[in-house]
C-alpha cells in the first residue's frame, strides 16, 4: 500500500525525533510491503527563519496534498521577541485550521514498566491509568478575536471565547463514538456555573446522549476534573470538553503517567488525514544533543497507521517493540528512574535503534 506522508520536523528536538520515527515507519513498510513517500514541510521558528512565515501557504498545501502528517515539536526562546501573530505557534494553529482537524484525541495511559515513574501514590496507580481526552481544537478562545484596547488611560487586553452548536455537537458525537468503542463511559466537561459557552455545550451534549442510550454521560466542572484526575483517575473513560479546558487537562493528565515523552496524539476532522504529534514541546535546552526521548513521535506514528491508513497489525507491531525495548530496561533520561539498577540510559538514536531491533511482523 502506497501512502504519502508529511514531516514536519520543526524545531528544537524536533529533527531528532521525527527523524527515529520515519526509520521506524521505513522499517515496518519493509516487513508488511507498504511504500511511505515523504515530503518535508516547514513549520514554525525555521519556517520564520528561512521563509518569514511561521507556515507559508506553499508548506500548508504540502500537508493538504498528503495522505497524513507527521510532526516533532515547534517554537523555542529564539523566537519569543516575533509579533503574536506570526509566532511559531500560530502557523500550528493555522495548520490544525487548515487542515480541518477538530478533533485533537489525547490517551493517558500509564505503561506498566513505568509505573512507578507517576508522581501519584502507588495505591492511585495500581487502580489503574486508562482513559482518553477528546479535546476540540479549532474553536474556543484559542480561535476568537484577539485584541488590546486602551480604556480609562490603561491597556485592556480582550481574548473571545464562543462556540456554536455545531461545532459542540461535532466534537461532542467524536466523544460519544468514542466511548462506544471503549468502555461507554464518557464525562463531559465545562464551566456551565460560570460561562454562556458552557452552558450551551452542557445542554448540546445532553440532547446527543439521547442518540446514544449504550453511553453512561456525566457531567464535571472543570475546576474539579483537574482535581479527580490527581485524585482518582481510574474513574475517568473517554473525557470530552473545548480547547482550552482540554489543553490543560490532557498536560495534567500525561504527568500522571510518568513522563510527557511518552505520550502521543491525533488531531482529526472529517476524513481519514490526520495530524499526529508527540504532545511534548521542543525542549532546545537539549536539541542536538541525542538524550531526547522519540518515543512520544514513534508512538504517534502508530496511532497514523492505526487511525489515517487503517492498518492495525502494522500499529501494533511498534507498539509491542516499544513495549519490549521498555521490558528490556532501556530508558531514555526523562524515564530512567531514581533507583535504576536494572534499567540502561540510552539516547534518541539507540533508543530507535532498538525499537526498530525489535519490530517483528505479527
Amino acid at each position: 500500500m502506497k501512502r504519502d506522508i508529511a514531516l514536519i520536523r520543526g524545531d528544537g528536538i524536533g529533527p531528532e525525533i521525527v527523524g527515529q520515527a520515519k526509520l521506524v515507519l521505513d522499517r515496518v513498510a519493509a516487513l508488511y510491503g507498504h511504500e511511505f513517500n515523504y515530503t518535508d514541510v516547514d513549520m514554525g521558528g525555521n519556517a520564520i527563519d528561512k521563509w518569514g512565515d511561521p507556515l507559508p501557504q506553499e508548506m500548508l498545501d504540502k500537508c493538504l496534498a498528503s495522505d497524513s502528517v507527521l510532526l516533532g515539536a515547534v517554537g523555542g526562546p529564539k523566537w519569543n521577541g516575533v509579533p503574536g501573530p506570526m509566532r511559531p505557534e500560530k502557523g500550528l494553529l493555522r495548520l490544525r485550521a487548515g487542515m480541518g482537524v477538530y478533533s485533537n484525541n489525547r490517551p493517558a495511559k500509564i505503561w506498566p514498566q513505568l509505573a512507578s515513574a507517576s508522581p501519584l501514590k502507588q495505591e492511585i496507580v495500581d487502580k489503574g491509568i486508562d482513559f482518553i481526552i477528546v479535546r476540540e481544537l479549532i474553536g474556543g478562545i484559542y480561535f476568537g478575536k484577539h485584541e488590546t484596547v486602551t480604556e480609562n488611560g490603561e491597556p485592556v487586553a480582550i481574548d473571545e471565547l464562543r462556540y456554536s452548536e455545531s461545532e459542540i455537537r461535532r466534537i461532542g458525537r467524536i466523544g460519544f463514538e468514542t466511548a462506544r468503542k471503549r468502555n461507554h463511559k464518557l464525562c463531559s466537561v465545562e464551566k456551565s456555573n460560570v460561562l454562556d459557552s458552557s452552558r450551551l455545550w452542557k445542554k448540546v451534549m445532553h440532547e446527543l446522549a439521547e442518540e446514544y442510550p449504550d453511553v453512561e454521560l456525566s457531567d464535571m466542572l472543570v475546576d474539579n476534573c483537574a482535581m479527580q484526575i490527581v485524585k482518582d483517575p481510574s474513574q475517568f473513560d473517554v473525557i470530552v470538553t473545548e480547547n482550552m479546558f482540554g489543553d490543560i487537562l490532557s498536560d495534567e493528565a500525561s504527568m500522571i503517567t510518568g513522563s510527557i515523552g511518552m505520550i502521543p496524539s491525533s488531531s482529526l476532522g472529517d476524513g481519514t488525514r490526520g495530524l499526529y504529534e508527540p504532545i511534548h514541546g521542543s525542549a532546545p535546552d537539549i536539541a542536538g544533543k541525542d538524550i531526547a526521548n522519540p518515543i512520544g513521535t514513534i508512538l504517534a506514528a502508530a496511532m497514523m497507521l492505526r487511525f489515517s491508513f487503517d492498518m492495525p497489525q502494522e500499529a501494533d507491531c511498534i507498539e509491542n517493540a516499544v513495549s519490549k525495548v521498555l521490558d528490556s530496561g532501556y530508558r531514555t533520561g526523562d524515564i530512567l528512574p531514581t533507583d535504576a539498577h536494572h534499567c540502561s540510559l540510552v539516547g534518541c538514536t539507540e533508543m530507535g535503534r532498538l525499537i526498530i531491533e525489535n519490530l517483528k511482523k505479527g
